[in-house]
């Protein structure tokens, strides 16, 4: 790459980040529905159309911060998922839990655009998925992992008829490996602890739990253990 090849690259990763950082202010500000591209062209001293050679519309705009924003959870769950790699697996699931929720309380915003309210009119692209599994991967690891190992994984309760067929979807979508109760139980712990940082993060829980951060670990024990982790 010639000298002024790599300074327009450096340019256009400097942009894009400013393009970035001032749509994440107005996200703060107003709300993921009111993003405007000629809104965040403005503030930057930016033409529309320049704008649009780093973002053809406002849904590719808000795919980008989507990404970034499941990515920074991603690797803020891995991260301290690494630091206990060789804890037992009921704790290594409570360090990735405290993880989700330290990240959410530090991105509240972010937060909103992934886990709040649909944006009307944006339906997200196949290209968000990965990011968006790295947290549900890591969990369903370390059951995976407790469930061959040495003790597996505590009996389950049976699943009920009806959600025989469906249980046993969700495992060959999610971990065929594991048995069908587990991986329903992996979906409504997941669901649970969503639950509990939105509660948390929207303000449900005033006047209602004062000792948030004990609180939630012990929630999260209890998820761990629904799951089967001894």
């Amino acid at each position: 790459m010639s000298t002024a090849q790599g300074a327009r690259a450096r340019a256009r990763i400097e942009v894009t980040a400013a393009i970035k950082d001032e749509a994440r202010r107005q996200l703060a500000a107003e709300g993921a529905a009111k993003l405007s591209l000629r809104a965040v062209a403005r503030e930057l001293g930016m033409v529309s159309s320049a704008l649009y050679r780093y973002f053809p519309s406002r849904d590719d705009l808000l795919t980008a911060l989507i990404i970034d924003a499941y990515d920074s959870l991603g690797e803020s769950a891995e991260q301290a998922h690494e630091a206990v790699a060789e804890a037992a697996p009921l704790e290594r699931w409570v360090a990735v839990c405290e993880a989700v929720r330290r990240w959410s309380l530090d991105h509240p915003h972010e937060y909103a655009l992934i886990y709040g309210s649909p944006v009307p009119g944006y339906t997200a692209p196949q290209t968000t998925v990965p990011p968006a599994a790295r947290v549900g991967l890591l969990l369903i690891g370390i059951v995976r992992d407790a469930h061959h190992g040495p003790g597996g994984l505590a009996e389950l309760p049976a699943v009920p008829g009806e959600l025989h067929a469906e249980a046993d979807r969700i495992a060959t979508d999610l971990a065929p490996d594991l048995p069908s109760q587990a991986a329903a139980a992996l979906v409504v712990a997941w669901a649970q602890l969503f639950g509990l940082v939105g509660f948390e993060l929207f303000g449900q829980f005033n006047r209602v739990v004062e000792e948030r951060e004990p609180f939630f670990r012990y929630a999260v024990r209890g998820l761990g253990r629904g799951v089967g982790l001894r």
